[in-house]
């Protein structure tokens, strides 16, 4: 076997011409190598697989998945407590995915979503009067980025708002490159939680996600440890990837004014395609993949991946496949990017991907009128993005209106 590191290695560097661009060595197997063994930052090997049409088939192909039948063997993408490793049994997978989904598919509805409508407009108004009465220059990833998609899925599954801030901690945490072990506590302590809030809702039922999931657990034969870990990984997931996205579609919106004025000049007009644009172009790390494991032999083009093997598929690279995307590098709020995969594809296409368009929607339909001088407060090569953490992102944005 070739020696990890005489391999192409995760995480790849930034582009330094290009705040909020991918990698360019993802460019470059994306154009020349679109299977491609490479080495993770946990020291094992994966296939990382970067063009549009391999990264779709997969994501339909039944034969990949979240499981691994030897979990103690398994490539690891990186050292963290979350997101990196296999989870569960090869023979459960499907079944435990397509009750999952059941479960969950009404608290994620069209209808259910269009109600929190009214309560979102709320809170981001609210939000911009925080910012608005703090210091100028602010940093919008404090007033509004973090804030808004925390409340948002606490309300959505009964989580108490006074309780994100710990919530953060914990979330931060477990996603931390750094200590693994540190990155490890903070995944048991915020399923700790859970637990804890399992025996509030049994007690004292609300109208919420968890409420409904602890009803339904005689007939379902729910185990409150499965219940623990789909809420954390709700509260996760609908958190973490939407902050990322509202400080990203910030920055390619300011650091792109013709695009920015299109959007002001006509929000209504350009809201749905410019957040679908902003979907597809945000690169939030360095390391952004998705891992999955073979559980058969896979043929992809000419490579066959054989079982057991990890497979990582980079949504980044596959948003910006010039096969699919025009010009993919140009940020353009009018193009029509509805076929970008950052939520998925098929069996494996997000949840709460309507959850986060919304909140996208709101908040980049009204910004700009609520602060039409909005502009960076900071030179971009002061940028910090969060690439010790799988989520990535923005460490801060600080702005002026």
């Amino acid at each position: 076997m070739t020696e990890v590191q005489e391999l192409a290695r995760l995480p790849f560097p930034r582009d330094p011409d290009d705040v909020n661009g991918i990698a360019p060595t993802f460019r470059a197997l994306r154009s020349e190598s679109p299977v491609v063994r490479v080495g993770t930052s946990a020291g094992d090997e994966g296939w990382l697989v970067t063009r549009y049409g391999e990264v779709k088939q997969l994501l339909n192909d039944p034969r990949l998945g979240r499981s691994h039948a030897h979990p103690e063997r398994a490539a690891r993408v990186a050292n963290a407590a979350v997101l990196t490793g296999p989870l569960g049994k090869p023979e459960e997978e499907v079944a435990t995915r397509t009750r999952f989904r059941r479960l969950l598919s009404p608290a994620f509805s069209a209808r259910r979503v269009a109600r929190l409508k009214t309560g979102v407009e709320e809170l981001v108004s609210q939000l911009y009067d925080g910012l608005e009465s703090g210091p100028n220059p602010g940093n919008f990833h404090e007033a509004l980025s973090f804030p808004l998609p925390v409340l948002v899925i606490c309300q959505l599954l009964g989580v108490p708002g006074e309780d994100r801030e710990e919530f953060r901690r914990l979330s931060a945490g477990s996603t931390s490159l750094d200590d693994v072990e540190a990155a490890k506590a903070a995944w048991a302590e915020l399923n700790d939680y859970m637990y804890r809030l399992i025996d509030v809702k049994r007690k004292n039922p609300a109208e919420d996600v968890f409420s409904d999931l602890v009803a339904a657990q005689e007939k379902e034969g729910l185990e409150d440890a499965e219940i623990a870990r789909m809420a954390s990984g709700i509260l996760f997931a609908g958190h973490e990837t939407t902050v990322t996205r509202l400080d990203l579609g910030t920055l390619l919106l300011l650091t792109h004014p013709e695009q920015r004025a299109k959007l002001q000049a006509d929000p209504r007009g350009h809201i749905q395609s410019a957040v679908e644009e902003i979907l597809r172009m945000a690169a939030p790390s360095t390391q952004d993949v998705l891992p999955r494991y073979a559980h058969e032999d896979i043929q992809v083009g000419d490579l066959t991946i054989p079982e057991g093997d990890l497979v990582l598929l980079a949504f980044t690279a596959t948003n910006r496949d010039p096969d699919i995307f025009s010009d993919p590098n140009y940020f353009d709020i009018t193009r029509d990017s509805t076929q970008h995969l950052a939520f998925g594809h098929g069996p494996r296409f997000c949840l709460g991907s309507g959850l986060a368009r919304l909140e996208l929607q709101i908040v980049f339909s009204t910004l700009f009128e609520r602060f039409p001088n909005l502009q960076l407060a900071t030179e971009l090569d002061e940028l910090q993005f969060r690439d010790n953490t799988l989520t990535g992102g923005l460490s801060a944005l600080h702005v002026r209106w």
